[in-house]
Protein backbone atom coordinates (compact mmCIF):
# COMPACT_ATOMS: atom_id res chain seq x y z
CA UNK A 1 0.00 0.00 0.00
CA UNK A 2 1.21 3.64 -0.83
CA UNK A 3 2.12 6.12 1.54
CA UNK A 4 0.17 9.29 2.20
CA UNK A 5 2.19 11.17 0.36
CA UNK A 6 2.70 9.10 -2.49
CA UNK A 7 -0.95 9.50 -2.80
CA UNK A 8 -0.36 13.03 -3.14
CA UNK A 9 2.80 12.76 -5.80
CA UNK A 10 0.46 14.18 -8.88
CA UNK A 11 -0.90 17.29 -6.78
CA UNK A 12 3.10 17.77 -5.60
CA UNK A 13 4.00 17.34 -9.72
CA UNK A 14 1.26 19.10 -10.78
CA UNK A 15 2.00 22.46 -8.94
CA UNK A 16 5.99 22.24 -9.97
CA UNK A 17 5.27 22.61 -12.97
CA UNK A 18 2.91 25.82 -12.70
CA UNK A 19 -0.48 23.27 -13.71
CA UNK A 20 -3.15 22.39 -12.05
CA UNK A 21 -6.11 19.94 -11.97
CA UNK A 22 -8.70 20.63 -14.69
CA UNK A 23 -11.46 18.82 -15.72
CA UNK A 24 -15.57 18.40 -15.39
CA UNK A 25 -18.19 18.13 -12.69
CA UNK A 26 -19.86 14.84 -12.96
CA UNK A 27 -23.21 13.80 -11.45
CA UNK A 28 -23.98 10.21 -9.62
CA UNK A 29 -27.54 9.26 -10.31
CA UNK A 30 -27.80 5.96 -12.47
CA UNK A 31 -24.29 6.02 -12.93
CA UNK A 32 -22.06 2.82 -13.33
CA UNK A 33 -18.19 2.26 -13.96
CA UNK A 34 -18.69 1.74 -17.12
CA UNK A 35 -20.62 5.15 -17.94
CA UNK A 36 -17.92 7.05 -15.98
CA UNK A 37 -15.16 5.30 -17.56
CA UNK A 38 -17.02 6.24 -21.11
CA UNK A 39 -17.01 10.15 -19.24
CA UNK A 40 -14.06 10.24 -18.25
CA UNK A 41 -12.46 8.84 -21.88
CA UNK A 42 -14.58 11.35 -23.60
CA UNK A 43 -13.44 14.01 -21.75
CA UNK A 44 -9.42 13.30 -21.72
CA UNK A 45 -9.24 13.25 -26.15
CA UNK A 46 -12.30 16.59 -25.91
CA UNK A 47 -10.86 17.59 -29.66
CA UNK A 48 -9.00 21.15 -29.18
CA UNK A 49 -7.95 20.47 -25.32
CA UNK A 50 -4.80 18.46 -26.01
CA UNK A 51 -5.87 15.70 -22.93
CA UNK A 52 -5.46 18.68 -20.55
CA UNK A 53 -9.22 17.64 -19.29
CA UNK A 54 -8.37 14.24 -17.24
CA UNK A 55 -9.88 15.12 -13.53
CA UNK A 56 -13.55 15.28 -12.59
CA UNK A 57 -15.44 16.69 -9.30
CA UNK A 58 -17.96 14.19 -7.42
CA UNK A 59 -20.40 15.51 -5.15
CA UNK A 60 -21.20 12.36 -3.05
CA UNK A 61 -18.41 9.31 -2.21
CA UNK A 62 -21.79 6.75 -2.28
CA UNK A 63 -22.45 4.49 -5.31
CA UNK A 64 -26.05 5.41 -6.61
CA UNK A 65 -28.76 2.34 -5.00
CA UNK A 66 -26.00 1.23 -2.05
CA UNK A 67 -26.36 2.68 1.77
CA UNK A 68 -22.57 3.53 1.81
CA UNK A 69 -20.68 1.69 -0.83
CA UNK A 70 -17.79 3.28 -2.40
CA UNK A 71 -18.85 5.08 -5.92
CA UNK A 72 -17.77 3.37 -9.12
CA UNK A 73 -15.96 6.49 -10.64
CA UNK A 74 -12.82 5.43 -8.73
CA UNK A 75 -12.04 2.18 -10.21
CA UNK A 76 -12.90 3.86 -13.29
CA UNK A 77 -10.77 6.31 -12.68
CA UNK A 78 -8.12 4.24 -11.94
CA UNK A 79 -9.06 2.47 -15.45
CA UNK A 80 -8.80 5.53 -17.18
CA UNK A 81 -5.84 7.92 -15.13
CA UNK A 82 -8.48 10.38 -14.23
CA UNK A 83 -7.90 12.31 -11.08
CA UNK A 84 -10.83 13.10 -8.81
CA UNK A 85 -11.86 15.60 -5.94
CA UNK A 86 -13.55 13.35 -3.51
CA UNK A 87 -17.22 14.45 -2.36
CA UNK A 88 -19.32 13.90 0.93
CA UNK A 89 -22.80 15.00 0.51
CA UNK A 90 -23.25 17.44 3.86
CA UNK A 91 -27.03 18.37 3.90
CA UNK A 92 -28.78 14.55 4.77
CA UNK A 93 -28.12 14.88 8.53
CA UNK A 94 -25.39 13.34 10.67
CA UNK A 95 -26.95 9.48 9.74
CA UNK A 96 -26.63 9.91 5.93
CA UNK A 97 -23.07 11.10 6.61
CA UNK A 98 -22.00 8.37 8.29
CA UNK A 99 -22.52 6.75 5.32
CA UNK A 100 -20.34 9.56 3.13
CA UNK A 101 -17.73 9.01 5.69
CA UNK A 102 -18.03 4.33 5.77
CA UNK A 103 -17.75 4.72 1.95
CA UNK A 104 -14.53 7.12 2.21
CA UNK A 105 -12.88 4.68 4.48
CA UNK A 106 -14.18 1.69 2.44
CA UNK A 107 -12.15 3.59 -0.80
CA UNK A 108 -9.23 4.13 1.62
CA UNK A 109 -9.22 0.32 2.64
CA UNK A 110 -10.13 -1.33 -0.99
CA UNK A 111 -8.14 1.15 -3.20
CA UNK A 112 -4.98 2.61 -1.69
CA UNK A 113 -3.15 0.22 -3.51
CA UNK A 114 -4.40 1.57 -7.26
CA UNK A 115 -4.70 5.45 -6.13
CA UNK A 116 -1.56 6.90 -6.17
CA UNK A 117 -1.46 10.08 -7.41
CA UNK A 118 -5.06 10.44 -8.75
CA UNK A 119 -6.72 11.98 -5.34
CA UNK A 120 -6.65 15.91 -6.06
CA UNK A 121 -8.70 16.73 -2.69
CA UNK A 122 -11.56 16.24 -0.59
CA UNK A 123 -14.57 18.15 -0.59
CA UNK A 124 -16.60 18.21 2.91
CA UNK A 125 -19.88 19.32 1.30
CA UNK A 126 -21.46 21.43 -1.45
CA UNK A 127 -23.23 25.21 -1.70
CA UNK A 128 -24.97 24.43 2.20
CA UNK A 129 -24.07 27.41 3.53
CA UNK A 130 -25.93 29.02 0.91
CA UNK A 131 -28.66 27.00 1.46
CA UNK A 132 -28.62 27.66 5.29
CA UNK A 133 -28.71 31.46 4.32
CA UNK A 134 -31.92 33.49 4.38
CA UNK A 135 -30.91 34.04 0.46
CA UNK A 136 -31.05 30.56 0.08
CA UNK A 137 -34.18 29.77 2.16
CA UNK A 138 -36.11 32.25 0.49
CA UNK A 139 -35.49 31.12 -2.83
CA UNK A 140 -36.80 27.97 -1.76
CA UNK A 141 -33.76 26.05 -1.57
CA UNK A 142 -33.22 22.66 0.17
CA UNK A 143 -32.01 22.95 3.67
CA UNK A 144 -28.13 23.28 4.04
CA UNK A 145 -26.35 23.13 7.38
CA UNK A 146 -24.50 25.84 9.13
CA UNK A 147 -20.78 26.41 9.32
CA UNK A 148 -21.04 24.67 12.72
CA UNK A 149 -22.19 21.51 11.51
CA UNK A 150 -19.34 21.50 8.75
CA UNK A 151 -16.81 22.13 11.01
CA UNK A 152 -17.50 19.56 12.66
CA UNK A 153 -18.30 17.04 9.38
CA UNK A 154 -14.66 18.33 8.17
CA UNK A 155 -12.91 17.08 11.42
CA UNK A 156 -14.91 13.68 11.08
CA UNK A 157 -13.26 13.34 7.89
CA UNK A 158 -10.11 14.47 8.65
CA UNK A 159 -10.15 11.59 11.33
CA UNK A 160 -11.62 9.24 8.85
CA UNK A 161 -8.56 9.70 6.67
CA UNK A 162 -6.08 9.63 9.44
CA UNK A 163 -3.04 6.70 9.23
CA UNK A 164 -4.59 5.86 5.62
CA UNK A 165 -3.09 6.81 2.15
CA UNK A 166 -5.70 10.01 2.41
CA UNK A 167 -4.54 11.40 5.17
CA UNK A 168 -2.55 14.44 3.80
CA UNK A 169 -5.17 15.00 1.42
CA UNK A 170 -6.18 18.81 1.04
CA UNK A 171 -9.67 19.52 2.34
CA UNK A 172 -12.02 22.31 1.48
CA UNK A 173 -15.72 22.76 1.28
CA UNK A 174 -17.32 24.13 -2.27
CA UNK A 175 -20.19 27.30 -1.74
CA UNK A 176 -21.09 30.14 -2.83
CA UNK A 177 -19.27 33.47 -2.89
CA UNK A 178 -21.75 35.30 -0.64
CA UNK A 179 -21.47 32.26 1.79
CA UNK A 180 -17.31 33.09 1.82
CA UNK A 181 -18.66 36.62 1.82
CA UNK A 182 -20.23 36.46 5.38
CA UNK A 183 -18.00 36.82 8.30
CA UNK A 184 -20.23 34.35 10.64
CA UNK A 185 -18.21 31.63 7.73
CA UNK A 186 -15.22 32.68 8.67
CA UNK A 187 -14.50 30.09 11.00
CA UNK A 188 -15.17 27.14 8.61
CA UNK A 189 -12.93 28.83 6.43
CA UNK A 190 -10.18 28.52 9.02
CA UNK A 191 -10.62 25.11 9.10
CA UNK A 192 -10.03 24.38 5.54
CA UNK A 193 -7.17 23.33 3.13
CA UNK A 194 -8.45 24.94 0.39
CA UNK A 195 -12.16 26.69 -0.68
CA UNK A 196 -14.20 25.79 -4.18
CA UNK A 197 -16.21 28.38 -5.02
CA UNK A 198 -19.07 28.13 -7.60
CA UNK A 199 -19.70 31.29 -10.00
CA UNK A 200 -22.66 31.56 -12.71
CA UNK A 201 -22.30 35.34 -14.67
CA UNK A 202 -25.46 34.20 -16.71
CA UNK A 203 -27.15 33.75 -13.33
CA UNK A 204 -26.44 36.98 -11.88
CA UNK A 205 -29.75 38.77 -13.40
CA UNK A 206 -29.55 42.16 -10.79
CA UNK A 207 -26.37 43.31 -12.82
CA UNK A 208 -25.49 44.10 -16.59
CA UNK A 209 -25.00 40.59 -16.88
CA UNK A 210 -24.22 40.54 -20.57
CA UNK A 211 -21.35 38.45 -21.82
CA UNK A 212 -19.21 41.29 -22.21
CA UNK A 213 -18.84 41.40 -18.57
CA UNK A 214 -19.08 37.98 -17.45
CA UNK A 215 -15.01 37.94 -16.94
CA UNK A 216 -15.58 40.82 -14.53
CA UNK A 217 -18.28 39.94 -12.33
CA UNK A 218 -16.51 36.46 -12.52
CA UNK A 219 -13.23 38.45 -10.92
CA UNK A 220 -15.35 39.97 -8.66
CA UNK A 221 -16.48 36.87 -7.19
CA UNK A 222 -13.21 36.25 -6.44
CA UNK A 223 -11.76 39.01 -5.04
CA UNK A 224 -15.02 38.64 -2.66
CA UNK A 225 -13.66 35.12 -2.16
CA UNK A 226 -10.91 36.02 -1.17
CA UNK A 227 -11.71 39.30 1.07
CA UNK A 228 -13.52 36.68 2.88
CA UNK A 229 -11.71 33.69 3.47
CA UNK A 230 -8.36 35.58 4.02
CA UNK A 231 -7.03 34.66 0.97
CA UNK A 232 -7.33 30.98 1.04
CA UNK A 233 -6.37 28.98 -1.91
CA UNK A 234 -9.55 29.11 -4.23
CA UNK A 235 -10.55 26.35 -6.68
CA UNK A 236 -12.69 26.78 -8.89
CA UNK A 237 -15.39 24.21 -8.57
CA UNK A 238 -18.29 25.14 -11.21
CA UNK A 239 -18.65 27.60 -13.80
CA UNK A 240 -20.28 27.65 -17.05
CA UNK A 241 -22.39 29.72 -19.64
CA UNK A 242 -25.14 27.93 -21.03
CA UNK A 243 -25.58 26.74 -25.00
CA UNK A 244 -29.22 26.96 -24.77
CA UNK A 245 -31.99 28.34 -22.65
CA UNK A 246 -33.73 31.60 -21.45
CA UNK A 247 -32.06 35.07 -21.59
CA UNK A 248 -31.16 35.95 -18.03
CA UNK A 249 -31.41 39.92 -17.81
CA UNK A 250 -28.86 40.76 -20.18
CA UNK A 251 -27.20 37.46 -20.18
CA UNK A 252 -28.27 35.24 -23.55
CA UNK A 253 -27.51 32.04 -23.54
CA UNK A 254 -25.79 30.72 -26.84
CA UNK A 255 -22.99 28.76 -28.45
CA UNK A 256 -21.49 31.60 -29.14
CA UNK A 257 -21.28 33.22 -25.66
CA UNK A 258 -20.50 29.73 -23.94
CA UNK A 259 -17.48 29.96 -26.41
CA UNK A 260 -16.85 33.49 -25.40
CA UNK A 261 -16.93 32.76 -21.43
CA UNK A 262 -14.99 29.51 -21.79
CA UNK A 263 -12.51 31.63 -23.76
CA UNK A 264 -12.20 34.92 -21.33
CA UNK A 265 -12.85 33.06 -18.12
CA UNK A 266 -11.80 29.35 -18.19
CA UNK A 267 -8.72 29.30 -20.80
CA UNK A 268 -6.47 32.06 -18.45
CA UNK A 269 -6.82 29.76 -15.54
CA UNK A 270 -6.89 26.03 -17.12
CA UNK A 271 -3.31 24.90 -15.78
CA UNK A 272 -3.11 27.71 -13.43
CA UNK A 273 -6.25 27.32 -11.18
CA UNK A 274 -7.62 24.23 -10.44
CA UNK A 275 -10.93 23.79 -12.31
CA UNK A 276 -14.12 21.72 -12.55
CA UNK A 277 -16.19 23.25 -15.54
CA UNK A 278 -19.96 22.68 -15.55
CA UNK A 279 -20.67 20.48 -17.54
CA UNK A 280 -19.28 18.33 -20.20
CA UNK A 281 -22.66 17.15 -21.24
CA UNK A 282 -26.08 17.65 -19.44
CA UNK A 283 -28.67 15.93 -21.95
CA UNK A 284 -29.36 18.99 -24.07
CA UNK A 285 -32.87 19.82 -22.76
CA UNK A 286 -35.44 21.19 -25.31
CA UNK A 287 -37.57 23.27 -23.41
CA UNK A 288 -35.77 26.98 -24.35
CA UNK A 289 -36.65 27.89 -20.25
CA UNK A 290 -34.15 25.29 -18.98
CA UNK A 291 -30.70 26.17 -19.77
CA UNK A 292 -27.99 23.44 -21.43
CA UNK A 293 -24.47 23.66 -20.34
CA UNK A 294 -23.00 21.43 -21.81
CA UNK A 295 -20.09 21.65 -23.98
CA UNK A 296 -20.89 18.45 -25.56
CA UNK A 297 -24.53 18.44 -27.55
CA UNK A 298 -27.21 15.72 -27.90
CA UNK A 299 -27.56 12.31 -25.20
CA UNK A 300 -24.57 10.95 -27.10
CA UNK A 301 -21.10 11.43 -25.51
CA UNK A 302 -19.15 12.79 -28.56
CA UNK A 303 -15.24 14.18 -28.85
CA UNK A 304 -16.63 17.06 -31.11
CA UNK A 305 -17.81 19.94 -29.01
CA UNK A 306 -20.60 22.20 -29.99
CA UNK A 307 -17.25 24.88 -29.93
CA UNK A 308 -13.87 25.22 -30.51
CA UNK A 309 -12.03 24.89 -27.11
CA UNK A 310 -8.57 25.07 -28.30
CA UNK A 311 -7.28 27.89 -25.91
CA UNK A 312 -4.65 29.55 -28.43
CA UNK A 313 -4.65 33.42 -28.14
CA UNK A 314 -6.57 33.31 -25.00
CA UNK A 315 -3.93 32.38 -22.21
CA UNK A 316 -3.48 35.51 -20.86
CA UNK A 317 -6.33 37.92 -18.99
CA UNK A 318 -8.12 37.95 -15.79
CA UNK A 319 -6.35 35.75 -13.38
CA UNK A 320 -5.59 37.72 -10.06
CA UNK A 321 -7.13 34.51 -8.07
CA UNK A 322 -5.13 31.99 -10.42
CA UNK A 323 -2.14 31.45 -8.82
CA UNK A 324 -2.95 31.44 -5.82
CA UNK A 325 -4.60 27.40 -6.60
CA UNK A 326 -1.63 26.17 -8.21
CA UNK A 327 1.15 27.95 -6.09
CA UNK A 328 -0.44 27.00 -2.64
CA UNK A 329 -1.10 23.02 -3.69
CA UNK A 330 1.78 21.57 -2.23
CA UNK A 331 1.40 22.96 0.74
CA UNK A 332 -2.33 22.33 1.33
CA UNK A 333 -1.18 18.87 0.34
CA UNK A 334 1.04 18.41 2.61
CA UNK A 335 -0.90 20.34 5.62
CA UNK A 336 -3.96 18.90 5.16
CA UNK A 337 -4.14 17.07 7.98
CA UNK A 338 -3.64 19.87 10.47
CA UNK A 339 -6.76 21.85 9.49
CA UNK A 340 -4.61 25.02 9.21
CA UNK A 341 -6.25 26.47 6.06
CA UNK A 342 -9.61 27.89 4.29
CA UNK A 343 -11.22 26.91 1.61
CA UNK A 344 -12.54 29.71 -1.52
CA UNK A 345 -15.24 28.73 -4.00
CA UNK A 346 -16.37 29.52 -7.51
CA UNK A 347 -19.66 30.43 -7.83
CA UNK A 348 -23.44 28.47 -7.24
CA UNK A 349 -23.93 25.97 -9.50
CA UNK A 350 -24.92 22.78 -7.77
CA UNK A 351 -28.79 23.67 -7.88
CA UNK A 352 -31.84 23.84 -10.18
CA UNK A 353 -33.58 25.99 -10.79
CA UNK A 354 -36.81 27.05 -9.07
CA UNK A 355 -40.01 29.14 -9.91
CA UNK A 356 -39.88 32.85 -8.37
CA UNK A 357 -41.71 33.67 -5.69
CA UNK A 358 -42.61 36.90 -4.08
CA UNK A 359 -39.55 36.40 -1.23
CA UNK A 360 -37.20 35.79 -3.87
CA UNK A 361 -38.23 39.06 -5.56
CA UNK A 362 -37.71 40.43 -1.92
CA UNK A 363 -34.21 39.40 -1.29
CA UNK A 364 -33.09 40.87 -4.95
CA UNK A 365 -33.76 44.46 -3.54
CA UNK A 366 -30.77 45.64 -1.56
CA UNK A 367 -27.18 45.51 -1.83
CA UNK A 368 -26.64 42.48 -2.77
CA UNK A 369 -28.15 43.56 -6.70
CA UNK A 370 -25.20 46.60 -7.16
CA UNK A 371 -22.30 46.10 -9.63
CA UNK A 372 -20.05 46.07 -7.28
CA UNK A 373 -20.69 42.84 -6.34
CA UNK A 374 -20.63 43.58 -2.65
CA UNK A 375 -23.01 41.45 -1.02
CA UNK A 376 -26.27 42.40 1.21
CA UNK A 377 -26.53 41.09 5.06
CA UNK A 378 -29.39 39.80 3.88
CA UNK A 379 -27.94 37.91 1.16
CA UNK A 380 -25.20 36.45 3.12
CA UNK A 381 -26.52 35.68 6.55
CA UNK A 382 -26.27 32.17 7.89
CA UNK A 383 -29.96 31.57 9.12
CA UNK A 384 -29.80 30.02 13.16
CA UNK A 385 -31.94 26.73 12.55
CA UNK A 386 -32.13 24.85 15.73
CA UNK A 387 -29.18 21.85 15.16
CA UNK A 388 -28.07 23.48 12.09
CA UNK A 389 -25.01 24.80 12.05
CA UNK A 390 -25.87 26.09 15.50
CA UNK A 391 -23.98 23.64 17.77
CA UNK A 392 -26.79 22.15 18.80
CA UNK A 393 -26.45 18.76 16.96
CA UNK A 394 -26.59 17.51 13.24
CA UNK A 395 -28.76 19.22 10.48
CA UNK A 396 -31.84 19.37 9.67
CA UNK A 397 -33.33 15.78 7.59
CA UNK A 398 -33.20 16.90 3.94
CA UNK A 399 -33.35 14.93 0.52
CA UNK A 400 -30.73 14.43 -1.50
CA UNK A 401 -31.46 15.74 -4.80
CA UNK A 402 -30.83 15.45 -8.57
CA UNK A 403 -28.24 17.00 -10.51
CA UNK A 404 -28.24 16.38 -14.18
CA UNK A 405 -27.82 20.02 -15.38
CA UNK A 406 -28.51 23.64 -14.02
CA UNK A 407 -32.02 23.44 -15.62
CA UNK A 408 -34.22 24.77 -13.90
CA UNK A 409 -38.08 26.97 -14.49
CA UNK A 410 -37.18 29.90 -12.58
CA UNK A 411 -34.74 32.89 -11.87
CA UNK A 412 -32.19 33.44 -10.33
CA UNK A 413 -32.62 35.75 -6.29
CA UNK A 414 -30.34 38.87 -5.68
CA UNK A 415 -28.04 39.01 -8.80
CA UNK A 416 -25.23 36.84 -6.65
CA UNK A 417 -25.03 34.08 -9.91
CA UNK A 418 -26.77 31.08 -7.73
CA UNK A 419 -29.81 29.51 -9.32
CA UNK A 420 -32.42 28.93 -7.20
CA UNK A 421 -32.41 25.36 -6.94
CA UNK A 422 -29.86 22.74 -9.34
CA UNK A 423 -28.59 20.90 -6.45
CA UNK A 424 -26.35 17.83 -7.42
CA UNK A 425 -26.73 14.26 -7.29
CA UNK A 426 -26.12 12.67 -3.95
CA UNK A 427 -26.73 9.02 -2.61
CA UNK A 428 -29.82 7.70 -2.85
CA UNK A 429 -29.74 5.13 -0.29
CA UNK A 430 -33.14 3.88 1.52
CA UNK A 431 -32.32 5.84 4.48
CA UNK A 432 -32.06 9.29 2.26
CA UNK A 433 -35.55 11.14 3.54
CA UNK A 434 -37.95 12.09 0.86
CA UNK A 435 -39.57 14.92 2.48
CA UNK A 436 -38.07 18.15 4.53
CA UNK A 437 -38.17 18.34 7.45
CA UNK A 438 -41.04 20.42 9.16
CA UNK A 439 -38.83 22.65 11.00
CA UNK A 440 -37.00 23.39 8.10
CA UNK A 441 -39.63 23.96 6.43
CA UNK A 442 -41.11 26.71 9.07
CA UNK A 443 -37.57 28.00 8.88
CA UNK A 444 -37.71 28.77 5.37
CA UNK A 445 -41.12 30.34 5.66
CA UNK A 446 -39.91 32.40 8.62
CA UNK A 447 -37.04 33.53 6.25
CA UNK A 448 -38.69 34.74 3.26
CA UNK A 449 -41.61 36.48 5.49
CA UNK A 450 -38.36 38.35 7.06
CA UNK A 451 -37.36 39.08 3.55
CA UNK A 452 -40.17 40.70 2.20
CA UNK A 453 -40.18 42.40 5.32
CA UNK A 454 -36.77 44.22 4.51
CA UNK A 455 -37.28 44.74 1.35
CA UNK A 456 -40.53 46.94 2.26
CA UNK A 457 -38.75 48.60 4.82
CA UNK A 458 -36.23 49.78 2.27
CA UNK A 459 -38.55 50.64 -0.30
Amino acid sequence: MPSSASILTLAAAVTGASAAFQGFNVESKGQTQQSFEAQFKTAQNLEGTDGGFNSARLYTMIQDGTANDPISAIPAAISTKTNLLFGLWASAGQAQFNNEISALKKTAQQYCDKLDGLVAGISVGSEDLYRDSELGQAAGEYVGVGPDVLIDYVQQTRDAIKGTCLEKAPIGHVDTWTAYSNETNRELSDKLDWVGMDAYPYYENKKDNGIENAAALFQKAIDNTNAGTGNKPIWLTETGWPVSGKTENKAVASIENAQTFWREVGCPRFGKVNTFWFIMQDGGPTQSDKPSFGIVGGNTLSTKPLFDLSCDGYTDGGSSSGSSSSASQQSSSTSAATGSQTETSAAAGSQTQAGTTSAEAATTSGPASSASGAPSTLSTSAATNPGSGSGSGPGPVVPVPSQSQPAGTGVIPSGTGVPTSRIPTGPSGSNVPTQVSSAAGLNSIAAAVAAIMVAVAAF
